[in-house]
């Protein structure tokens, strides 16, 4: 299976529908046989969020100062699964915990913990968003919590649009342009706990280049749909909060990645009438608008 440009080879059956053929520019095995020095190594760590009713902690064998080659690494969903890997090395282990089964693993694993490898990995810049395709180029939606952005992702795959990404999109650079990398073909419309969702048939098979942000801001039902590029600072505070596990030490560079990318990829903020029954208008003017630019 491919998810996030990356191919898995695993010791289990995932119990999704991943069987998309898609490009893919990485490879990580998924083993079920934890080498036993991984128990030994793992010293030092930290809660790292409350997510999906669980805790979530990281560890390590030193502060988390650089991502350094074999340095061991150790994320816990507590009472599901445990994930081990080693800084540069492509094999991640795993190990089921008492509340622990193939379809808790398939989430953790996919939804938060190989984005958190990929990224410690270099592989990518993940930004928080929803993004599909209008006429073959990616348009990403941000938003903050409960802002719209996973509403009208699910309304424009209902569309017909492709989906690129539910909620996290990778990204990297290649010829100077700035990729979009499909996520997995699931979309959580609506949150539920430990659920990636709903199955989607049309979805991404290729890397793109980014062609708009928009950033979604709700506006009084009887207002117009109406949208304004966003310039200078704003412009880069705007993504900068949706930029994903943005470690002290990979700061620097993963800065200079976001400020290239908005020097070459326009902004804009579109305001949207907080009215369900207007969705239809609010799609076909982004669609408008999208295909109007360059």
């Amino acid at each position: 299976m491919i998810v996030y440009g990356t191919r898995i080879k695993s010791d289990i059956d995932f119990p999704l529908d991943l069987s998309h053929e898609t490009t893919s520019r990485y490879e990580v095995e998924l083993s079920s046989r934890v080498p036993d020095k991984f128990k030994t190594f793992i010293i030092c760590g930290f809660p790292a969020y409350w997510a999906h009713g669980r805790n979530v902690y990281f560890y390590s064998d030193r502060e988390f100062e650089r991502n350094e080659a074999r340095q061991p690494f150790c994320y816990e969903v507590a009472d599901v699964v445990r994930f081990y890997w080693l800084g540069g090395e492509r094999t991640i282990y795993y190990e089921l915990d008492k509340e622990g089964d193939s379809n808790l693993l398939s989430f953790w694993f996919i939804h938060l913990m190989l984005p958190l490898y990929l990224t410690l990995e270099e592989q990518y810049d993940f930004l928080h968003a929803g993004a599909v395709e209008v006429e073959g180029k990616p348009i990403l939606f941000i938003a903050p919590s409960m802002g719209g952005k996973s509403t009208m992702t699910d309304y424009f795959i209902k569309q017909g649009h492709t989906l690129v990404s539910d909620d996290k999109v990778p990204t990297f650079i290649k010829d100077g342009k700035f990729m979009a990398v499909g996520s997995f073909p699931y979309h959580r419309p609506y949150r539920k706990a430990e659920d990636l969702g709903y199955h989607v048939d049309n979805f991404i098979t290729d890397f793109k280049p980014i062609h708009v942000f928009y950033v979604l801001e709700g506006v009084d039902e009887s207002n117009e749909v109406s949208f304004e590029e966003i310039r200078g600072f704003e412009k880069f505070d705007n993504l900068l909060a949706n930029n994903i596990y943005l470690f002290s030490f990979l700061k620097p560079k993963r800065l200079k990645h976001l400020s290239q990318m908005l020097n070459t990829i326009k902004v804009f903020r579109v305001q949207i009438p907080w009215d369900m029954e207007r969705l239809s208008e609010v799609h076909d003017s982004i669609c408008q608008h999208s295909k109007g630019l360059s």
